[in-house]
């Protein structure tokens, strides 16, 4: 198979300083919790190699899982793991599972779909709206339209740069230590909470409560369509749209993607639309806005999964025009992350925190709940 890449580090003595966090993966796995933008996978020929290593003579069989997180500094084997199922871990290469044994004179690389770049995390003085803040944790509430973490093609103004500038300033602390900083992630275009650790004990705290599904996170969402079932359960597996890499679908079959369990309750009908609230029992990417497509609710206004088209009601021009006056009003997917529940990693109290609608979506709902009233009075003749 004839590949071409690009090279970055040349020899193990010179990878052995490189310290990398495991943030620099995040574009080739699926992150625990809903990603900001996806930057899909790309073919195996427009991949750029980003670390390489050579097994010594005397190499004993050990599974490369294993051979990388002794290797790459900062990186877990689950991380690794990830890497290995989205195609970008390599020997000789030969694309290879994360089961597979390194021998002697093995030719190691690790493959991304983009050039490689140190992300540093540069503190710049971006306004935060902080909801609670401790020794230990931040909770913050994010605005829509900020990516969380820099990344392709966001590498500034991101959230992480902004709390980078509070610690730094505030508290002395480096954010590029990757045992501090997000717990989770939204979604550039989804509003709400997000949980920051400030201590390394507290990020390992944190993690594992998300990890065990024991946090409670319940979002709020606008949803096509009159949604039968006063509540229920959508289960199936998540994983990458093979014929849309920067989507993302349900797989029935079982056999691909990662098991996803999203439970919802309706809120508030307004005939052709649906307010929602949703409580997540896994963390996949998009899970939420998945889902719910997958149902037949796709998120109003949620241009990536066609939720910026009209889906429902009629086809009078007067209604159209009301959808697009309420596209522009909420310029984003309807989806508040609203709830979050946690056992605090110092005091061991529960702690739970609530964040109101933002702005965009109180307004849009209102014109919802506007329209559907004078609608059923008979003012509306649309």
């Amino acid at each position: 198979m004839n590949r071409s890449f690009k090279r970055g580090a040349t020899s193990c003595e010179e990878l052995k300083h490189v310290h990398v966090k495991e943030e620099d993966l995040y574009d080739i796995q699926d992150f625990p919790e809903d990603e900001d933008e996806l930057t899909g996978i790309s073919s195996q020929e427009e991949k750029f190699e980003h670390f390489r290593f050579v097994a010594d003579k005397g190499q004993s069989l050990l599974r490369i899982d294993k051979f990388l997180s002794d290797r790459i500094e900062g990186i877990s084997r689950n991380r690794i793991q990830q890497a290995a199922d989205a195609q970008c871990i390599l020997v000789n290469g030969i694309t290879v599972k994360s089961s597979y044994r390194v021998k002697p004179l093995d030719v190691v690389t690790v493959v991304m779909d983009r050039p490689r770049r140190e992300l540093e995390i540069l503190p710049e003085d971006i306004p935060l709206n902080i909801v609670y803040e401790d020794d230990d944790l931040m909770v913050i509430n994010k605005p829509p339209g900020m990516v969380v973490h820099p990344g392709h093609g966001n590498y500034t103004g991101t959230l992480v740069n902004a709390i980078a500038f509070h610690l730094k300033y505030e508290h002395g602390m480096d954010m590029t230590d990757p045992r501090l900083g997000l717990v989770h992630r939204i979604d550039k275009d989804t509003s709400g909470l997000l949980l920051i650790a400030k201590t390394p004990d507290a990020k390992t705290y944190l993690s594992a409560q998300f990890f065990n599904k024991t946090t409670k996170r319940r979002y709020t969402a606008l949803v096509w369509g009159n949604v039968t079932s006063d509540e229920g359960t959508v289960t199936g597996n998540i994983g990458r749209d093979p014929k849309d890499r920067m989507q993302m679908r349900v797989f029935t079959d079982g056999e691909q993607g990662k098991p996803a369990v999203t439970h919802y309750k309706v809120l508030e009908r307004f005939g052709y639309v649906t307010l929602v609230q949703c409580e997540l029992e896994t963390g996949r990417t998009h899970q939420i806005r998945v889902h719910m497509k997958h149902i037949g609710h796709t998120l109003f206004n949620d241009e990536r999964y066609g939720g910026n088209e009209v889906l429902r009601g009629t086809h009078f021009a007067k209604y159209k025009q009301f959808v697009y006056n309420c596209f522009a009003v909420c310029p984003r997917q309807c989806l508040h992350a609203q709830t979050l529940g946690f056992i605090h990693p110092r005091t061991r109290r529960e702690m739970f925190f609530e964040s109101e609608l933002p702005q965009d979506m109180q307004e849009v709902i209102g014109r919802w709940r506007t329209y559907t009233a004078a609608r059923e009075t008979g003012e509306h003749q649309i």
